[in-house]
């Protein structure tokens, strides 16, 4: 069956403390779906973010991001008074401003949290031991190095002063976190669902190294005696840096992994299916390959390639939780052993129409001509320029050749040409068409999610209240019935 949904990442809804949250907007975002006939919501990691604040640097595989807690929500609990919502400094509407957001956040955070368990007689205290006992086997480890990171300044682990402990208070307080998170999560998801809106959700496939996870398990990490990595993840010098992306993240143990029968790895898959539909596969094509580079590199050109443990994990998956509804991100330099892996599995990849138009090779997967039923097509990803800003590419430049190019496979000028691409993207064979909402709005590069490569000003987009208009909806609508995508 043809479908189509929007890419947003939470992060970047309105909302009334400076950043996107599960509250309202959500909901609207939802309702703004829905009424476009749209059957995907795509987001980004749900994890709490570490480095840069990217999902992608995440200091939990598993714990959601208490940045997306519903402040609001936490007052109709009766966990927050009306006045601890008044008078907070107003922030920007159109980017997160993660240094001022954050304290603001944690502080409400934290006093919820506090009038929680000050009232006894909460109906939500059953609830909440029913949810500390089942999620123990991570939310345990989790709490305690949450609260350890908190109290050593959010410093990396490797760096905690053995002097500085973390309170009991502190841990339950962590805990009701997550309590929180997954009881608001859920209910957005469900409302969700029952709107014909299913959840496209994201597996980092590394995870960073100041996180609970290498914490806790150092022994299935490639680290050395002081705990920090011998060898780190990335990949070589591709279309989105002539340096490769030099990403940080400490590399498997894929032995040791193995002789668990990758039970690590099957906890994280089967968390995150309780939260999301589908899940993607970020960097698939490391399951089959994956690029390592020696710890100290400033960048990723000095590397080699490194066998992954392809079918057995994949095979470990299933096993234990059957048929998994898995989307491959099988972008970068792509091998025909990374085809023959995802195709054993059934697993869709991805094309972007955005490198379409630059590399005119007739085999290019990623022309619209060359499209099969069975992949998730997208205008661009996170990691792309919006598709505004593609087009508005400087005239001496790469992009902008290939932009010309696609403008004449459209037969249409600049003005249309967002539109124009969005048209091509409904219309093409492929059985999944994603859009970036920054697209939906016609938006440049100043909504840009993420830049490769870089560190700085990434992850802040955000839309603004007066975007979400009920005209963009119906244009959708019409776009999908259009094209059989209802």
């Amino acid at each position: 069956m043809r479908k189509s949904g929007i890419l947003l990442h939470p992060t970047s809804l309105p909302g009334d403390l400076g950043i996107g949250d599960l509250g309202r907007w959500a909901y609207r975002f939802a309702d703004f779906l829905a009424e476009g006939r749209q059957q995907f919501w795509q987001i980004l990691p749900l994890s709490p973010t570490g480095f840069g604040y990217s999902p992608y640097q995440a200091y939990s595989s598993i714990a959601g991001n208490p940045l997306l807690l519903s402040t609001q929500s936490l007052a109709d609990r009766g966990w927050l008074s009306p006045e601890d919502l008044q008078g907070i400094q107003k922030f920007p509407d159109s980017i997160v401003d993660f240094d001022a957001v954050i304290p603001v956040k944690k502080k409400l955070i934290k006093k919820a949290a506090s009038a929680f368990f000050q009232n006894s007689a909460d109906p939500l205290h059953r609830e909440f031991s029913a949810f500390c006992s089942e999620m123990s086997p991570w939310l345990e480890t989790f709490s305690r190095f949450a609260a350890l990171r908190e109290a050593n300044a959010d410093s990396a682990w490797t760096e905690w002063n053995p002097q500085i402990s973390a309170s009991a208070q502190d841990i339950l307080d962590q805990k009701f976190i997550q309590f929180e998170f997954s009881r608001q999560w859920k209910a957005l998801k469900k409302y969700c669902n029952e709107r014909g809106i299913e959840i496209i959700g994201d597996i980092p496939i590394f995870v960073c190294h100041d996180s609970a996870d290498v914490w806790a398990n150092p022994e299935l990490f490639d680290l050395d005696d002081g705990g920090k990595p011998k060898t780190i993840a990335g990949v070589p010098p591709d279309y989105f840096s002539k340096t490769g992306q030099c990403w940080g993240n400490p590399l498997y143990r894929w032995d040791v992994l193995d002789q668990t029968g990758y039970s690590w790895w099957i906890a994280r898959v089967k968390s995150l299916l309780s939260l999301v539909d589908i899940i993607r596969l970020d960097h698939f094509r490391g399951f089959e390959s994956y690029w390592e580079i020696p710890a100290g590199s400033d960048t990723a050109v000095n590397g080699r390639w490194v066998k992954g443990p392809g079918d057995r994990l994949f095979q470990a998956l299933q096993n234990s939780l059957g048929k998994l509804p898995l989307i491959a991100e099988d972008l970068g330099l792509i091998t025909a052993e990374v085809h023959e892996l995802r195709k054993r599995w059934g697993y869709p990849g991805m094309r972007v129409l955005q490198f379409a138009f630059g590399d005119q090779s007739p085999q290019n997967p990623h022309k619209p001509y060359n499209f099969v039923p069975n992949c998730i097509a997208y205008t661009g990803t996170h990691d792309n320029d919006t598709t505004a800003g593609w087009f508005s590419a400087k005239p001496d430049s790469d992009t902008h050749a290939a932009s010309a190019t696609a403008l004449k496979y459209m037969g249409c000028d600049r003005k249309e040409a967002v539109w124009g691409f969005i048209r091509l993207l409904l219309s093409s064979i492929a059985d999944t068409a994603i859009i970036p909402m920054q697209d939906v709005l016609e938006l440049g590069s100043e909504a840009r999610m993420n830049l490769p490569s870089t560190t700085a000003n990434n992850w802040l987009w955000r839309m603004r209240e007066d975007q979400l208009q009920p005209d963009l909806a119906v244009k959708l609508r019409e776009l999908n019935w259009m094209y059989g995508r209802c």
